[in-house]
This record gives C-alpha cells, structure tokens and sequence, in this order.
C-alpha cells in the first residue's frame, strides 16, 4: 500500500536517487531482460516470497485477476533491494504476457486490468523505513505499468492506517485516490459483491476453523512459491532464461578421401558420395547412444 501512497510523491527523492530510479522504470527492454533471469537460488527466492507478500488469489466476476498484497506484513528483509525489484518488474510483466492474456482468452473479452486487495494487518510506522525502496517500486510502476488496476481495496486497517493516510492523501494523484477504497473490517461482505468465495485471500475471511487451515496450506498461501502462482511464475522465468541462451555449437568433422590423379569426375563423384554416406551413418549411430 505504502508503494501506492507514495506514487506521486517520488519526484521529492534526491536528484541522483531519481535518476537511478529513472534509469531503472525508462528502459523497458531492461524490465524484458529481468524476464529472463530468475532469481536463484531457488531458497534466495522463497525467501523474497516470504518477505515481499504478494499473490494471484483468482478472479472477480467480471475476470479481472485479483491480487492480494500483504502490506503490513511485508518486511522486504530476506535478499537486497534490487531482488526485491526484480521480483516486482518480473510479477508484473507475467501478469500483462501471461495472466490477462490468458483471462481475456477464458473470459471471451478483452481484459487489461486487474484488483489488488492491500492486507493492512500488522502495519506499523516503521514501516517508513523502507519508503525509499516502496518508491522505487511505484516509480516503476507509474512510468511502465501505468493504469494497471481498476481498484485497490485497504481491509483489515489499524489505527495507524488512519493516521498515516491524513498526512499521505494529499500527496497522493487524484486518479489513485478514485481508486482506493477502504473497507470495514476484512471486507469480505463487500468482496463478495464482485467476486466469490473461492477467490478472497484468508485474511478477508471471517476467522473460522477452516479458514485458518485454508491460510496454512500451501495452496491457501498465495504468498508462498509453493502457491500455483509462484511456481508457474519461477518456472516462466526459467523457461524464457533457457530460451534467450545462444544455440550450441554444430558438432563439425573431417573425412578423408584418397582420390587417384587421374581420376574421372563419375569416380570422384562415386568416392565422395560413399564416404559422405558412411560418415553420415557414423553420426546417426553416435547420436543414439546419447
């Protein structure tokens, strides 16, 4: 959420923090290359998963994804900032090459935008500390990822939700204060007006037995790489890293042709044509042993 508060106030950085961020969120051929390279190893990335907390939960009604962001449990204290953007840059370009592609495909129209639950349990204000990465991060998303989300809705806000937002909201573009919307409590009520059961995180549920198991199995975590999500992200990472990898060289050989000197050409041809075929055969059977 902090990373949405603070998207129009970036430009307050310092001049020579605004140019890396610049440098950073202008180049979108970069934010292709980050595509391609998974973060490894594979526990250095789990670790960014339990520390950066966000997740694909499912679909609304109208089949926009929605995504839960754990803002007040995020503690981005696992691996160093530019993990924590790469993973960000990377969720996002899955998201427009993979995910809504694929819910315009499911859903039979074009869908470009998607909803993002911000979980504010457990929000402190030291959660300040970390304003210049959270800016780094909605810089991003300002000049790359622009109108991105229909709506972000804030549930489960403490008191120093409230507190934090009369300072920030006047800082804030007015296109993304018409986008937020705080809910009472975890919101589930008005959640389920847009979208069903199976689609809200835990933390919209109201505390039952079995939401509480839901929220501690892998497929009820939508934070954790073992979520659906995660594994199907990681995996697209690697898959494009393989891709872009240069081809292997084609294996080249030699055959040697003792020819008379005063042969015709229909013998050259002949001699030529033989040992052409017996060495082409040679490859073919080394080839099957591997």
């Amino acid at each position: 959420m902090l990373a949405v508060l603070t998207s129009s106030i970036w430009h307050r950085v310092r001049a020579d923090q605004t140019e890396t961020i610049v440098s950073l969120s202008t180049s979108q051929p970069r934010c292709c290359i980050l595509l391609q390279k998974p973060i490894v190893p594979e526990e250095l990335y789990r670790g960014i998963r339990d520390s950066q907390l966000v997740g694909l939960l499912g679909y609304s009604n109208e089949g926009l994804p929605v995504f839960a962001v754990g803002v007040g449990l995020s503690t981005f204290d696992r691996a160093s900032v530019h993990y924590y953007i790469q993973s960000h840059i990377q969720i996002n370009e899955y998201r427009d090459r993979v995910i809504l592609p694929a819910a315009t495909k499911k859903y039979g129209k074009h869908i470009s935008i998607c909803i993002k639950i911000l979980d504010m349990t457990g929000l402190k204000l030291s959660a300040l500390n970390q304003i210049k990465l959270l800016t780094t991060i909605a810089s991003i998303d300002n000049l790359n990822y622009p109108e991105k989300a229909q709506t972000y809705y804030i549930v489960n806000a403490p008191y120093v939700f409230s507190a934090c937002w009369k300072v920030v909201k006047p800082l804030v573009q007015e296109r993304t204060r018409n986008k937020i919307d705080v809910l009472s409590s975890c919101g589930e009520d008005d959640l389920l007006k847009i979208m069903d059961y199976s689609s809200l995180p835990h933390f919209c549920r109201k505390r039952s037995s079995d939401s509480v198991k839901y929220s501690e199995s892998s497929s009820g975590n939508c934070y954790s790489l073992d979520h659906p999500f995660h594994l199907q992200l990681y995996n697209y990472v690697k898959q494009q890293f393989l891709l872009c990898q240069p081809a292997q060289p084609v294996k080249q050989g030699s055959v040697h042709v003792t020819l008379p000197e005063d042969a015709d050409k229909e013998v050259i041809a002949d001699t030529l044509e033989s040992k052409l075929k017996k060495f082409k055969d040679l490859n073919i059977s080394q080839g099957s042993t591997h």
